[in-house]
């Protein structure tokens, strides 16, 4: 069971409170996660991924064990700790401004 924090903005739009439980089959990356996470939550689609080019969007952050993967390969696997579900995976809205 992988754990998966979101920002505000986006459980709101999921409709849900708190951390979603999701479940991988096979290994644990920040794709097949976000493959989960979109297939059980559609409205999430084109949120997190351009819809066309399936490459994140602007001002998200992914984090795991509190290291920033955001810039690892989609398909490079996360710890252990992750895909045991000992530790959550941060989905993070960047701020930005002046």
């Amino acid at each position: 069971m992988i754990l998966v924090v979101l920002p505000a903005h986006l459980r709101a739009l999921a409709g849900v409170r708190g951390d979603l439980k999701l479940e991988i089959d096979g290994p644990v990356t920040r794709r097949s996660i976000l493959d989960a996470l979109e297939a059980q939550y559609p409205m999430l689609r084109g949120t997190i991924r351009d819809h066309v080019a399936g490459e994140r969007r602007p001002f998200l952050r992914f984090f795991a064990c509190g290291e920033d993967v955001t810039h690892e390969p989609e398909d490079a696997p996360l710890p252990e700790a992750i895909a045991s579900g000992a530790e959550q995976f941060y989905i993070i809205g960047a701020i930005a401004g002046g």
